[in-house]
Parts: structure tokens; sequence; C-alpha cells
């Protein structure tokens, strides 16, 4: 009889209490019931630990480790405590849908490397089903050339593989895109990858503020460089590949700023955009979507100053 296979599941959390219960409750109610769950808490302030000590599971572990504003050593050192065939990262403001496990061990069990599921993005008053991949768009030229296509908490991967590329890079300049840097690296060994066209868990959204989004884009910037040659060994193929990625970048935070109404700061970096990958037509279609918005701002903003004036 085949042994039933166990999944170590990763939390990293700070001061995520409120959070950390719920994404701790979306596990226990999962129908695959073969896992452990290694809470890594960065000395939070708030009650974190009471949290987690209040579900008297056996299966659920609490490890305080001050991991200094790198997430990336709090994953690294959930790793090094996992027991299982498999890592699940699970961030502590998210959660999943109780058939997540089940789903994606059978998907690895088949002979897959890494699984991602769909997520059902919520908060600040949206909502909006994500999906991932596809495959060919997992592939190492693609994630280096076109960007991220894989969700931290959605994922689950065979732990041996994650051990052969050396865990999780702590380095300071790729903070929060060191899951896009971990991706690349297993997809450039040649790791199978498999997405699951269905909704298996939550993302909790929240309102990123343009520094965060510039932080954001300029470690994605570390992460694409650190696997292209040096600069003064690049091809005139790596060099306009690179600007083109550079293009890339700039739209997504173009997009991002538009997301959150910035339409004017947003307009810039659809410029940019153009003048570094001109051929990207998702770029045309945001920039024309941009001038309409600011349009429609300037109008009422005219409507509110003669309301105003006439009042």
């Amino acid at each position: 009889m085949t042994a039933i296979p166990l999944i170590s599941v990763i939390i990293p959390t700070y001061n995520h209490a409120h959070f950390l219960r719920e994404a701790l409750e979306s596990v226990c109610a999962q129908t695959y019931t073969n896992w452990e769950v290694i809470v890594i808490n960065n000395y939070s302030q708030d009650d974190t630990i009471e949290v987690v000590e209040s579900f008297k599971d056996s299966r659920i572990h609490l490890e305080n480790f001050r991991n200094n504003g790198v997430i990336a050593a709090s994953r690294n050192r959930g790793i090094a405590l996992a027991h299982g065939k498999y890592l699940a990262f699970l961030d502590s403001d998210d959660l999943w849908f109780p058939e997540k496990l089940a789903h994606c061990v059978a998907r690895l069990e088949g002979g897959c490397d890494l699984v991602c599921h769909g997520l059902r993005w919520f908060g600040n008053g949206r909502e909006r089903d994500k999906f991932y991949g596809p495959v060919h768009r997992a592939t190492f030229a693609a994630l280096l050339d076109r960007g991220n296509c894989i969700a931290t908490s959605a994922t689950v991967v065979s732990k041996d593989l994650v051990a052969l590329v050396g865990g999780v890079s702590e380095e300071p300049e790729i903070i929060t895109a060191e899951d896009y840097h971990l991706w690349l690296k297993l997809a450039r060994t040649g790791a199978k990858m498999n997405f699951i066209d269905q909704v298996l868990g939550g993302y909790r959204f929240h309102t990123a503020n343009t520094g965060s989004v510039i932080r954001q884009a300029n470690a994605v910037k570390h992460v694409v460089e650190d696997f292209f040659p040096e600069e003064q060994s690049r091809t005139l193929r790596d060099r306009i590949r690179l600007r083109f990625r550079y293009g890339i970048i700039n739209y997504g935070v173009g997009r991002s700023m538009q997301a959150n109404d910035q339409f004017f700061a947003a307009l810039s970096y659809f410029l940019r955009s153009l003048v570094l990958h001109p051929f990207y037509l998702k770029t045309y279609i945001a920039l024309a979507l941009n001038i309409f918005c600011i349009n429609i701002d300037k109008q009422r903003s005219h409507l509110s100053k003669c309301e105003h004036k006439y009042r």
C-alpha cells in the first residue's frame, strides 16, 4: 500500500494574529489530513503565540525566530524544520479552501515537482478570481522574460527540489521578490510545473502604496539581473531581452498605480515602458485607459469647482 505523503505547511508571521487564526482554521479544515504546520513567528508583539496555542493540535508547531526583516529567512527556517515530502507555503493573512491539499497532492504524486492553483483575491471591497500559469509560461525562459506566474500561497512543491537549489534566497536586494527568484531557480533545473485551473484558496488584497510598488519593482529588477550574464559578458540579444524585461517591469508599476487610481503617477511608467519595449501591446491598452481616466478625473474636478462656485 502506498504511503500517504506528509505535507509541511510553512507559515511565516509577524503581528498578524487576527489573520493567522483564519489561516490555521483553513488548514485544519483540509480534507487531506496528513500535514504538519510550522508557524515561524518573528517575535510578534500581538497575541500570535496565544492564537497558535489555542488550537490544541499536535500537528501545529510554533517556532519563534528573528528574521531581521527578511521573510526568506523565516521560510528557510521552516524548511529546515519540515519533515514532509512536500512543502506548502501559506502567508499568515491568506487562507485555503478545504480541497486544496487533496488536489495538489494528487497532481504531485502523479509526477509533478510543483503545483499551483487559482486564488480568490479579496479585501478593500474588491473580489476577483486569479489564475496562474499556464505551463508554457512557467519555463525558465518565459519566467525570466515575461515575469512571475506562480503565487506563493497557492504553491506546493517537492522539498528535495527546494533543497537542491539552496532554498529561498535571503539577499536583501530581492526582498518581496524572493518567491520569484525561487521559481526561477526551480525552473532552471527543469522542474515539472503543473497548474490547477480551480480556485482553492484566498489571497487577502492590501492596497499597496507608491513606495512599496516601486520597491517591489526594484526587487524584481535585481532578480532578473541575477539570472542574466554579467554586464560585460552580455550579448546583443541579452541586452535586448533585458531592455524588454525592464519595459514589462515598468508596465507592472503603472498597472499597480492605476489600480490605486494614481493615474498621473502611472502615466510616466507606461511611457517609459513603451520606450523600453515598444512591442508590448498591453502597455498601449493600459495607456489608453489611463488617459481616459485622467480626462474623467479632470471633468469631475471641473464640475466640482463649478458646483462650488455657484453654490
